[in-house]
């Protein structure tokens, strides 16, 4: 049986820049992909910011990989 391992990465706005840019979503994608990493999901949400109430538009990236 197949075993798996899986990563999440949280993606504020400004962390890949201005609204959500396709390209650095996508260079960020390849760059786990050499890794090992295969795209599970992506789901839009809002992630807090590091300062005061409230959030910004944000990705939730999950990734999985098999295990040994």
């Amino acid at each position: 049986m197949a075993r798996y391992e899986y990563r999440v990465l949280q993606l504020r706005e400004s962390l890949i820049g201005g609204k959500l840019s396709a390209d650095k979503l996508e260079k960020l994608l390849n760059d786990e992909a050499a890794q090992g990493w295969q795209l599970k999901a992506i789901t839009s949400t809002e992630v807090k910011g590091r300062v005061g109430p409230g959030g910004v538009d944000g990705l939730l990236v999950t990734l999985e990989r098999p295990v040994g």
